[in-house]
């Protein structure tokens, strides 16, 4: 089970690494790369929406993404679900419908409902601790499967508040049952994280979303102590640019000639969208049928 797949992750000495997607086709290219798992990220399905990261789409829309990317891949998917879509009630049902559809692990932060995306220049409020700890406790108690990961966002960093409020926040969350504290930061050095792995004494795996901080590099990141990197939104922001440049040089040229060599073959999308294994299981059964009615 994809379930089991994450946990043994976890337990692992390496560094995860994760990569955000948005649809099957960026889920599978993710596994083609070598990513141990996918992100479906908040972000990034919202922005093939067209609709900002605020909680425009429901959690119905964000969950039928996420089970066609899980069905397009053989590693597991962790899902961001924003602050829960609600209340404890929203996120006794998310954690119902996300475990019966196969998805490996969860991601809930600890802002206000609707939430607005970290990196946005807004005010960013917070829950109380109390309340979002109650939040992971309700989706620790509904769970079914023991190997479903729930991982608890701690965005005080990311609110302009102290070191001290960010220690005091992922305490409470690991003490409410959460499999791993992600740790956000907006700054452009990893002197902010370092300095939370080292003040923060949990036993529970860390992780980080190295989003403005892109230099740090996964050997770092392992011997600062942190156990999982997300690259959240790296995959919806190189599609963008490359089909900004492709269309844009259409319209310059009038003809595509100038653009066919840095775009994929028709073969590569045939071979992601499984057309050729398709043929093949055609032509296997047809044979099938054929010498069946031959044997009549």
């Amino acid at each position: 089970m994809k379930t089991k797949k994450l946990r043994e992750l976890l337990k692992s000495e390496e560094v995860i690494r994760v990569i955000g997607a948005h649809n099957g086709l960026s889920a599978k290219l993710a596994e083609q790369a070598g990513f141990d798992a996918v992100w479906a990220s908040g972000l990034e399905i919202s922005a093939t929406h067209a609709v900002p990261d605020a909680n425009i789409l429901t959690m119905t829309e964000n969950l039928q993404t996420a089970i066609v990317m899980n069905q397009s891949t053989s590693i597991p998917i962790i899902c961001d679900c924003d602050s829960g879509y609600g209340s404890v009630n929203n996120v006794i049902r998310m954690v119902k419908e996300y475990e019966r559809n196969g998805i490996a692990g969860i991601c809930i932060e600890d802002k206000q409902f609707p939430k607005i995306n970290s990196f946005v220049n807004s005010t960013q409020k917070l829950s109380p601790i109390d309340e979002f700890a109650s939040k992971i406790r309700a989706a620790k108690d509904t769970q079914q499967d023991p190997d479903f990961v729930l991982i608890a966002r701690v965005e005080a960093l990311i609110a302009g508040q102290s070191m001290e409020e960010a220690i005091k926040r992922a305490s409470a969350y690991k003490d409410a049952g959460a499999d791993a504290i992600l740790i956000h930061s907006k700054m452009n050095e990893i002197d902010e994280i370092r300095e939370f792995v080292e003040l923060y004494k949990g036993s529970i795996p860390i992780v980080v979303v190295p989003t403005t901080y892109p230099n740090i590099g996964v050997n770092d990141l392992k011997n600062i102590g942190i156990s999982m990197v997300i690259y959240a939104n790296h995959g919806l922001r190189s599609s963008i640019s490359a089909m900004e440049k492709t269309f844009s040089r259409i319209i310059k040229d009038g003809t595509t000639a100038g653009i066919e060599s840095n775009i994929s073959s028709m073969h590569k999308v045939f071979e992601l969208q499984g057309m050729f294994e398709m043929r093949q299981l055609e032509d296997k059964y047809n044979d099938s049928n054929l010498k069946g009615g031959e044997n009549v």
